[in-house]
C-alpha cells in the first residue's frame, strides 16, 4: 500500500478512495498517535455532568478533539466517521459544524484541544474529499507524526485489535456552535485598522466560508457584495472561487468595487482582483503584506518565506526592497516548519496559501483578504498600485494526467530534456518539474522573460514527460 498522505492529508474520491471505513480507521489511529503525544490540560472539556449531579469520573481527563469539515454532501458521512472513530477511542469531540480549515486550526489552538480535523478536499471538485489532521496547538502534522498514524492504522487494519474503551470510557460528542463566532472575533482583533469605505466583492466558492468571510468583512467595516455564497453540498468550487476567477472578476468591474477576493473551497487560500478585473496572485499579495508588515516592525528577519514555485519577479523584488526571501518545498506545511524553525512571520505560496505567523497556525484565505484589504484603507491606496511593487515574469504551468509521477525524479530522458531547457533559458529563466501531492498528475513550470519562448519549452517538457512516464 502507498502512503496514504500526501502533501495535505488524505484526499481522494470520496466513498471510493476516501470510504467510511478508512475515515473511522484512521481516526481511531490519530487518537491515539495525537493523544498520547498532546501533554497538559485542555482548556476546555465537555464536563459532562450525570442528571443526578454526582461527579464524573475519567470524562474531564479525557483528550478533545475538534472536528469540522466544508459543506460537501461527502462530508456529512465522513463527519460521522471520523466523531464515531475518535469517541470509539475515548475521545470527547467539539462538532464545529461548517467553518473553514484555518477556523478549525484555531479553534484547536485556542480551545486547548488535542487534536482536530477537518473534512475537505480543499479546491479539488465536489466528489472528492480529504481528512486533515491538526496536533494541539493548531498545527498541521510533521511527517514523522503522520507516519506514526498510517502505521499504527496499517497494524490494526491487518488484524491486530484496538484497544476499546467502554461504559464511561467512550467519547462524548457536542456541538459547538460558538466556534463560528469565536473565530470571526478573533479576525477582527487582529486587524491593524477598519477597511470603512472599501467596498469589496467576496467570492466564497460555494465553501466553508460562505458564512464567515462575508460576515468578518462586514463587521472589520468593509462594504461587502458576495458571490458563490449558497452551497448546497454539490456546487463547492465549481465554476468559481480562488481556481475560476472569470465571475469575481466580471462583479468587481460590475459593482464598481476597490477589489475582490476570492477563497477556496476550505478557505485556507486566497487571490485577489483589483478595480479594473487584474488577477493578483499570492506572490504579489505576499510582497504587499511584506512591506506592510516590516513597517509596522512586524516582518521578523525581514525575510518572507515561499516555495519554490514562487515568480522570479517576487525573488526580485523582495532582493531591491532588501527583503530576504527563503524556498522551500511546494506545500504550505513546507512553509510553515521552515517559518517555525527560524522565527519567521510571514509565507506563503503563489495559489494563494498565505500564513502569518503571528495570528494563525496555517494559511488562511479570509485572514490574508482582511490584511490585504487593510493595507489599502491604510495607505489610501489601489490594489494595483500596491502589487505593481512587483513585476510578474510570464511563467507557463502544465499539468500532465495519467503518467507515472512516481518517476519524475529518476527518468534520465527527462532529467536531460529539462537540463537542455535550462541551457536555452539560461538566466532569464528556470524549469521546475514536480508531481502533484494531491492529484495523479505531474506539474511542468516554466519561466521566461518571454511568454512564448515560456509557452513552447513548457509544451516541449510535457510531451517528454508524456513520453517518458506514460
Amino acid at each position: 500500500m502507498g502512503r496514504l498522505f500526501g502533501t495535505d492529508g488524505v484526499r481522494g474520491v470520496a466513498n471510493a478512495d476516501l470510504t467510511a471505513e478508512l475515515a473511522l480507521g484512521l481516526s481511531v489511529a490519530a487518537a491515539h498517535v495525537l493523544a498520547e503525544e498532546s501533554s497538559g490540560p485542555s482548556h476546555v472539556r465537555l464536563g459532562w455532568q450525570p442528571s443526578d449531579g454526582r461527579t464524573p469520573t475519567s470524562e474531564g481527563q479525557r483528550a478533545v478533539a475538534v472536528v469540522g469539515r466544508d459543506p460537501r454532501a461527502s462530508g456529512e458521512f465522513l463527519e460521522a466517521a471520523v466523531v464515531a472513530g475518535l469517541a470509539s477511542a475515548g475521545v470527547d469531540v467539539l462538532r464545529v459544524g461548517v467553518l473553514p480549515t484555518p477556523a478549525v486550526a484555531y479553534l484547536t489552538g485556542a480551545l486547548g484541544a488535542d487534536l482536530g480535523v477537518m473534512l475537505s478536499a480543499s479546491h479539488n471538485a465536489m466528489p472528492d474529499n480529504g481528512v486533515k489532521f491538526f496536533a494541539r496547538g493548531g498545527h498541521k502534522l510533521a511527517d514523522e507524526l503522520e507516519d506514526r498514524i498510517e502505521a499504527v492504522y496499517e497494524e490494526h487494519r491487518t488484524g491486530a485489535p484496538w484497544s476499546r474503551p467502554t461504559g464511561a470510557g467512550v467519547g462524548r460528542v457536542r456541538t459547538y456552535d460558538e466556534g463560528f463566532d469565536q473565530y470571526v472575533a478573533h479576525l477582527i482583533g487582529v486587524l491593524p485598522n477598519r477597511l470603512d469605505g472599501l467596498r469589496i466583492v467576496l467570492d466564497e466558492a460555494h465553501g466553508a466560508a460562505s458564512r464567515v468571510s462575508p460576515e468578518a468583512f462586514a463587521r472589520a467595516g468593509a462594504d461587502v457584495v458576495t458571490i458563490g455564497a449558497d452551497p448546497d453540498g454539490l456546487n463547492i468550487n465549481d465554476g468559481c472561487g480562488s481556481t475560476h476567477l472569470d465571475l469575481l472578476k466580471e462583479a468587481v468591474v460590475e459593482h464598481g468595487a476597490d477589489l475582490g477576493i476570492a477563497h477556496d473551497g476550505d478557505a485556507d487560500r486566497c487571490l485577489a482582483v483589483d478595480a479594473a478585473g487584474q488577477e493578483i496572485d499570492g506572490d504579489q499579495i505576499l510582497a504587499v503584506l511584506a512591506l506592510a508588515m516590516r513597517e509596522r516592525g512586524a516582518l521578523r528577519k525581514d525575510t518572507v518565506v515561499a516555495t519554490v514555485m514562487s515568480n522570479l519577479g517576487f525573488r526580485l523584488a523582495m532582493e531591491r526592497e532588501g527583503v530576504q526571501f527563503v524556498a522551500t518545498a511546494v506545500g504550505d506545511r513546507y512553509v510553515l516548519e521552515a517559518m517555525k524553525q527560524d522565527g519567521f512571520a510571514l509565507g506563503g505560496e503563489q495559489s494563494g496559501h498565505v500564513i502569518i505567523l503571528d495570528h494563525a497556525t496555517t494559511g488562511d484565505g479570509t485572514l490574508t483578504g482582511l490584511m490585504l484589504a487593510a493595507r489599502m484603507a491604510e495607505t489610501g491606496r489601489s490594489l494595483a498600485d500596491l502589487a505593481g511593487v512587483m513585476r510578474r515574469l510570464p511563467q507557463v504551468l502544465v499539468n500532465v494526467p495519467d503518467v507515472d509521477k512516481s518517476r519524475v525524479d529518476t527518468s534520465g530522458e527527462l532529467a536531460a530534456a529539462v537540463t537542455a531547457a535550462e541551457r536555452e533559458l539560461g538566466a532569464t529563466g528556470r524549469v521546475l518539474l514536480r508531481s502533484s501531492g494531491t492529484e495523479p498528475l505531474v506539474r511542468v513550470m516554466v519561466e521566461a522573460a518571454d511568454i512564448d519562448q515560456a509557452r513552447a519549452v513548457a509544451e516541449r517538457l510535457a510531451d517528454v514527460v508524456k513520453s517518458a512516464l506514460g
